[in-house]
Parts: structure tokens; sequence; C-alpha cells
């Protein structure tokens, strides 16, 4: 049987994360509701483009059908659009086959409040508002930023790569790192090897990520030629010595990662470059940057990094 929703991986997405909806928000924005609606019935035929979040999501929903009798994941609509103007939406999931079901149509405002409502451990979204006030209720989402599209049709792989620090684990650290010297950083976990960090506004989608992880493992155990789908990489700019207190962190959440990465202050596009993560995600916008423009990138509005 199918796990039920509260039992689910689930990812709640805006269709303006999903699609690239470039032309349909410029008619918004210069014409109003009423053309923007007219815009959309006049294509409703016409299946929007893929957007940055898409390669991602479609990775994410073939982990059912590695597990269809389990389904363990989810992906949830969550929409500025009228139900009317999200027709489109909905032929476009059609026509892309993306195995998408349910969805909230909030006619122009704000979808945050209903992530936990649909059980959602992340809400991805171009709508910075949106994301921003998910995050001051505590409501685990991301602003997706523009990068150009790469969906390659034979790459079945997903890759995932977190920051650390205000993603995973909560910004109590990047506090002292920010109002202390380096030296003293390293001071403060050192002695704190041993302590687990919090979590942060990512931790429950990293925990339950782990958990997939393991079905892939019995996968494995049973059939030696099975070929992994999901993988996962930390990427910090922490070093040795502050390292320790984030392998201490995974270890007693019962959790790992399939790569970690300790940068101590390199540019992480060098790694991620190689890597070519499906959706990377960082607090820190410097550090949400590729030389190709062709790493989806999510930033996270958590903690102090944010203050402005």
């Amino acid at each position: 049987m199918p796990f039920p929703i509260e039992q689910k991986l689930v990812i709640a997405v805006a269709s303006s994360a999903l699609f690239d909806l470039t032309e349909s928000d410029r008619v918004f924005q210069e014409e109003g509701a009423v053309a923007y609606r007219d815009y959309q019935e006049a294509h409703l035929d016409q299946p929007l483009e893929k957007g940055v979040a898409f390669p991602f999501v479609r990775r994410f929903l073939n982990i059912n059908k590695r597990f269809p009798e389990k389904s363990p994941v989810e992906v949830v609509l969550l929409s500025r659009n009228s139900a009317i103007t999200g027709k489109r939406v909905f032929r476009s999931i059609a026509h892309h086959g993306l195995d998408i079901s349910r969805a909230a149509f909030l006619e122009g405002k704000s979808p945050y409040p209903y992530i936990p409502a649909f059980n959602a451990s992340l809400f991805l979204s171009s709508n910075e508002q949106d994301v921003q006030k998910a995050i001051a209720y505590e409501y685990p989402a991301g602003t997706v930023l523009p990068s150009h599209v790469v969906d390659e049709e034979d790459d079945v792989e997903l890759r995932i790569a977190f920051d650390f620090d205000g993603v995973i684990a909560d910004d109590a650290s990047e506090r002292v790192y920010k109002s202390q010297e380096l030296e003293a950083f390293h001071e403060h976990e050192t002695s704190r090897a041993n302590v687990p960090h919090s979590p942060g506004p990512l931790a429950d989608l990293f925990r339950k990520l782990s958990l997939l992880q393991q079905l892939e493992d019995e996968a494995s155990n049973a059939d030696p030629d099975y070929q992994r789908i999901l993988r996962t990489a930390i990427v910090t700019a922490r070093s040795a010595p502050a390292h320790e207190r984030v392998i201490t962190t995974l270890e007693h959440w019962g959790v790992d990662a399939n790569e970690v990465f300790f940068l101590g202050g390199m540019t992480k596009d060098r790694i991620l470059s190689v890597l070519r993560p499906h959706m990377f995600f960082d607090d820190q916008q410097s550090h949400l940057q590729s030389a190709g423009g062709n790493i989806p990138m999510v930033h996270i509005p958590f903690g102090v990094a944010n203050v402005i």
C-alpha cells in the first residue's frame, strides 16, 4: 500500500519554479489580471516550458517508479493562480508526464500557510516574499534563483547538495563566526565537537532523504545490480577543526550524506561544477553563484546570514 501523505516526503512547488512563466508574468505585470486570464486561455493547449525546478522535480518523482508499492514521495502544486488560470499549468504537468495530482490555487494569495497542511518538508518558489513569509513562520522554504534549465533525459540520478549552517543545522555557530574572528569560531566549534547542532530549516527534508536512501540500501542488498538514483552532498565553507561537529550532528541524527566537502573558504562553484547537483541549497546569496549559470540554486533566507 502507498504511504499516506503524513508518512511521505512531500515537496510543495509553485508553478513559477516548476515552469518558465516569464511571458505570462510580463502580461500580468503590464496588462493586468484580466489580460493574464485571457492570455492563459488563448494558450491553454501550448505547454509551458520547463522551469528551474523541473529537472529536480521530475527525478524526485521517479523515486516512486523505483518503489511503486510504497510511493514514498509526492509533489504538491501551491499556486497563486486561480483554478481557471491554473488550467494551463495542470495541462503542462500532464504534457510533461509529471505525476502531480494535488494542488492549491489561491487566486493571488500567498500559498505559504498551506505548507504544513500538505505535510511539505520543502516549498520551492521564485517568489522571494512568499518564501520569506514561510521562513518567518518556521516553515521550510527556499527561493529558486534564475539559471539555465539543464534536463538531460538519460541522466536518471537525482543529486541534491546542501550547505550546512543555516540550512541543515541552525545558525548558532554562524552567529559566532559573524560576531568574532575565525580563530574564535574554531575554538567554539572544537569545544563543542561532541555536541550536535539544533535542526535548521531543511533538517526534516535531509532526514527524510536519508530514509529514502535506506530504501535504496535495501534494494541494493536484494539486487547487486540495482542502480541507485538518489545522491546527497554537503558542501560547507567549514574546514578542520570545525568539521567534527558536523559529523557529530549527522551521527546523532542517524543520517549521512554520500559526499561531504569541507572547503575552508574555497569557492563552492569549484565543487558544484563537478558534482552538477539538480538543486543546491544555501543560506548565503554570495555562495549561490556558478560560472556557467547552469547550477540550480535555492536561497534559504534564514538566520544571521540574511540580517541586513
